[in-house]
């Protein structure tokens, strides 16, 4: 496509760092930027979409955020003064609209039924703005809408934080890079930009930083650092995995995997998924009433997150059965099951729990209160004085590693997640600890020592050392 370079340079770009310059020159398919608070996104959308459209005549530039208010004060309210003379702004169709034909438009996509007014849309670039508050399904249908008749070369962007709804599908693709077949890696780059490397701001704000360091443990990683592993509003922010500790299985939930010792008691707890996924999972307790999940059957396909593979209950439960004829560790142990109790409605025919049983399955019905098996769940998650939590989960058990963390809190029941995710282990996991609950783990901080030269203080053996008083 031809650019009209003589409009390139109407407008004055202040400094630029170099994490932005890496993304006003990015040509991949799928650029994503970002990571940390500060880093400058919102500045590098606006100027990225006025370049686009002001160098090559006639393109569709569409910004998408989650509402029409944020679109409002982060792009719209800033343009306007930025293009006086440049580009007119059409106020009811939410459009700028430049000399040489490009225009950039604003959507909001807030829920999946906003999706109806995309249809039939056709864009030459989407910029989407705090991506990881779109879930998955926004992000396809959005992406579908790169399409049209020019030779522009269709592209996307993409601002993002760690946390939001779309946490997980984000990672997957710019931070882990797991693809699905039809997803072609050298499509996607992302750019790491963290407040640091926001000049500007650096000088403007200078205890900027010194106000995300004063933020305390996972929350401070999320925001200064963009640790994508942890994140706000995450509802099981105590779960930790930690390799580093793996051998020693202190401070981290997730361990070496290991034969379970002969005597321990082995369960079984399943959640039933056809569409979405099922989820069955196999737990070892110990002597002391700790939970080991040493294995799992998700019925997930391959890097397809929350897509169920829909199989029938039979074909669920033969193969449940021949992990437990054929797997070491199970074969010809007792094995106690736990179970979602909606399994066991036959109003509409043989029941799920029906065909369980059928190939020597059985299962008692779980303690479908959300809230107590949420609370179990933190509190066998959470480590005891010498760094041991009450549940482990083995290495080898990758969905529950790769789910359990992406979980958020649910915006209308506060002590409750987010059901809209993919909950199906966390669920299968809630029915297991309600099965046999706990205590909250009794957290013994470490005294501070205290000088009793007078030995004034009774407990002093507990908290004090004695200074000799010469």
């Amino acid at each position: 496509m031809q650019s009209n370079k003589s409009n390139y340079n109407i407008l004055s770009i202040p400094y630029i760092n170099e994490k932005q310059k890496q993304f006003l020159k990015s040509e991949k398919k799928y650029t994503g930027y970002g990571g940390a608070r500060g880093g400058g996104k919102s500045w590098a959308v606006r100027t990225k979409a006025k370049l686009l459209c002001l160098r090559y005549a006639g393109i569709k530039v569409l910004i998408v955020r989650r509402s029409y208010p944020e679109l409002t004060a982060n792009h719209i309210d800033v343009l306007r003064p930025e293009l006086a003379g440049i580009a007119k702004y059409n106020k009811q169709e939410k459009m700028f609209t430049f000399a040489n034909g490009s225009t950039i438009s604003f959507r909001y996509c807030a829920k999946d039924s906003d999706l109806d007014n995309f249809q039939g849309s056709e864009y030459d670039c989407i910029f989407l703005d705090e991506a990881t508050q779109l879930s998955e399904h926004q992000f396809e249908v959005l992406r579908a809408c790169l399409r049209g008749v020019n030779d522009f070369p269709k592209r996307m962007y993409l601002t993002c934080n760690p946390g939001g709804q779309g946490h997980a599908w984000v990672k997957r693709l710019f931070i882990d890079r797991r693809f699905k077949e039809t997803e072609n890696p050298d499509d996607y780059v992302f750019i790491q930009a963290l407040v640091q490397d926001n000049k500007p701001l650096m000088q403007n704000q200078p205890d900027y930083v010194d106000q995300l360091r004063g933020l305390t443990g996972k929350l401070r990683e999320a925001w200064l650092n963009g640790n994508w592993n942890i994140f706000e509003g995450q509802f099981f922010e105590d779960f930790v995995d930690d390799p580093a500790h793996y051998e020693d299985r202190t401070y981290t939930n997730v361990i070496k995997a290991f034969e379970p010792p002969e005597g321990w008691t082995i369960y079984r707890s399943y959640d039933f998924g056809y569409s979405d996924p099922f989820s069955c999972g196999w737990w070892a307790v110990d002597y002391e009433g700790r939970l080991y999940r040493i294995l799992e059957c998700y019925g997930c396909k391959p890097n397809e997150p929350d897509t169920g593979v829909k199989w029938t209950p039979d074909e669920q439960f033969a193969e449940i059965s021949r992990i437990e004829r054929e797997h070491p560790w199970l074969k010809g142990k007792k094995i106690h099951g736990v179970a979602d109790p909606s399994i066991w409605d036959g109003s509409k025919g043989v029941s799920t729990a029906d065909t369980a049983r059928r190939y020597g399955i059985y299962f008692e019905p779980g303690i479908n209160a959300r809230i107590p098996g949420w609370m179990q769940m933190h509190y066998r998650f959470a480590f005891d004085e010498n760094g041991y939590p009450m549940m482990y989960i083995f290495d080898t058990c990758k969905d529950f590693i790769r789910t359990i963390p992406t979980l958020i809190y649910s915006e209308t029941k506060p002590e409750d997640l987010d059901t809209e995710l993919e909950d199906h282990i966390a669920d299968e996991t809630r029915y297991m600890c309600m099965a046999r609950p706990i205590k909250p783990t009794k957290r013994t901080a470490k005294e501070p020592v205290f000088d009793d030269p007078l030995d004034l203080q009774p407990d002093k053996d507990k908290y004090y050392r004695k200074i000799e008083v010469f």
